[in-house]
């Protein structure tokens, strides 16, 4: 009797929560190309993650497959030379793109008639036209297409923002600036197989101005709930031409709103590591100098203090998490979210006009 009243009490308790199974289980991703090296993010993690298990990777160089193999644990037979192959014989519930910008075009093409969810590393494409394409599909296959920024994770970049939105906060934004880069992909010791398309104005559609341009293009887009700027300036500079002779090296864009501007800065020449931002408004400012630390001074009157903000939420501190949760159905993406379509639109189309602008020596103003 006391065995069957536990059975009962067991039963029920699975009817209120008859998708507990489901939900724990990991998402089965697969992985297109391994020549990105932030893969070695998600490799690290191989074979000890709960909420993500990788089912498959589509890589033709098969020694690059082997080497990473062997480092992290994968078994080789999970590796096949192609997306398409990969897709059918694994069954992946989304994919993650590890390939070079010019690559993520095909990535969705294959994948969105497939309802198969996609998460590109940044930016979204390597020009507004691939991604114009990539969002058609993503529309008419109603399927999620996410672009992925280190910064997308920082507790301090959305502590900066609830600030500038509180009331009272720093008043209205004036003026942004958005550092991001390091001394140079070579310099620091990217792989042969990343610097091979990371370098080439097609593959990567830009040096530094595509690198790390992107980053600000993004965070500004965020703060600005999707405007798209009046006018982008871009000056492109190639400091180290023995190092990259085919792309700049050294970035700075300006865009311009109706009531602020925001200067961007991406280069592969700082002599420190930097994803720093700092927002001005009317009475005073916020600055997020690294991934935890935020600066805010509410006015001229007031000193300047130091925060600690506060962890995101669990299923927002890093790409693969929130994907997952996006895949299960846990969190919604928003079209004014960082990794949403609609703000990768616009950062595309900024980048687009930053080349512009250099190639031209022009102002572009984008109702043009």
């Amino acid at each position: 009797m006391k065995n069957y009243l536990l059975l009962l009490v067991a039963l029920f308790f699975a009817c209120l929560h008859p998708l507990t199974a489901q939900t724990e289980a990991p998402v089965r991703i697969g992985v297109d190309g391994l020549t990105h090296d932030h893969i070695h993010s998600l490799l690290r993690g191989y074979g000890k993650r709960t909420d993500v298990v990788i089912v498959g990777i589509a890589e033709a160089n098969r020694a690059l497959a082997e080497r990473l193999a062997a480092r992290y644990g994968f078994d080789i037979a999970i590796v096949y030379d192609d997306l398409e192959t990969m897709l059918n014989e694994t069954r992946p519930q989304g994919v993650v793109a590890f390939n070079s910008i010019y690559e993520h075009l095909h990535t969705v093409e294959v994948c969105a008639p497939r309802g198969i969810p996609v998460m590109v590393e940044k930016p979204l494409a390597v020009n507004s036209e691939h991604a114009a394409k990539m969002a058609g599909l993503a529309r008419r296959y109603n399927t999620p297409v996410l672009t992925n920024y280190e910064t997308s994770w920082y507790p301090s970049n959305h502590a900066a923002r609830r600030t500038v939105a509180a009331s009272p906060g720093i008043g209205a934004i004036r003026k942004v600036v958005i550092c991001d880069g390091h001394k140079g992909p070579r310099e620091i010791g990217c792989s042969e197989e990343f610097l091979a398309w990371l370098t080439d104005p097609i593959l990567n559609g830009g040096g530094a101005v595509v690198d790390f341009g992107c980053y600000g293009a993004n965070l500004m887009t965020w703060l600005m709930e999707n405007e798209l700027p009046q006018s982008v300036t871009a000056v492109l500079s190639t400091l180290k031409p023995d190092v990259y002779p085919e792309v700049d090296d050294q970035a700075t864009i300006i865009l311009t709103y109706p009531h602020c501007q925001a200067i961007v800065q991406g280069s592969w020449n700082w002599p420190v590591d930097r994803k720093d931002m700092e927002i001005y408004g009317a009475k005073g400012y916020v600055k997020a100098p690294d991934a935890n630390s935020l600066l805010y001074r509410p006015t001229r009157e007031k000193p300047e203090v130091a925060l600690r903000p506060d962890p995101l939420p669990e299923n927002e501190r890093e790409p693969f998490a929130y994907f997952a949760a996006l895949i299960k159905g846990i969190i919604e993406i928003k079209p004014a979210d960082l990794a949403s379509l609609e703000n990768n639109l616009v950062v595309v189309e900024i980048l687009d006009a930053a080349r512009r602008s250099a190639q031209e020596n022009r102002t572009i103003f984008l109702s043009e």
